[in-house]
């Protein structure tokens, strides 16, 4: 259904694969970003982009829960942060490893943006996952 690859003549990558495979016939997601809102469409965390990605994960979470995913099945994500500094794509990305995406671990690409979609928006994670046949989770 979902095979990770680290490729052995690369760079070994600290928390993600270079490459998610899936099979023909398995069922996809595109799941649009989750942005850092409540359940209110109020800003979480203005100003703080690692309480920003914690919220941004938990979003994404139930994304995949309505969907019958779950971490474990997404294959791909970006992940935007607004900011030209290292160090902040640093800590955003430690939120990520710190959640169960790194269980693959997934493959994704840490982008530094200059603006997101919403006023003080530091945060959002596109994803694609694989959407597990509950007949075979039941075998």
């Amino acid at each position: 259904m979902l095979k990770r690859v680290t490729v052995p003549t690369l760079f070994k990558p600290p928390t993600y694969s270079h490459a998610s495979v899936v099979e023909a016939g398995t069922r996809l997601a595109f799941l649009a970003g989750s942005v850092p809102l409540n359940d209110d469409g109020e800003l979480v965390g203005p100003g703080d982009p690692v309480r920003q990605a914690e919220r941004v994960i938990a979003n994404l979470g139930e994304q995949l829960r309505a969907i019958g995913s779950d971490f474990e099945h997404v294959a791909y994500t970006d992940v935007y942060v607004v900011s030209g500094d290292p160090a902040v794509l640093s800590e955003v990305w430690e939120v990520v490893e710190a959640s169960r995406l790194s269980v693959g671990p997934h493959s994704s690409t840490l982008l530094g943006v200059s603006c997101l979609g919403y006023t003080g928006q530091l945060v959002e994670i596109t994803a694609t996952a694989v959407v597990p046949d509950p007949a075979s989770d039941q075998a």
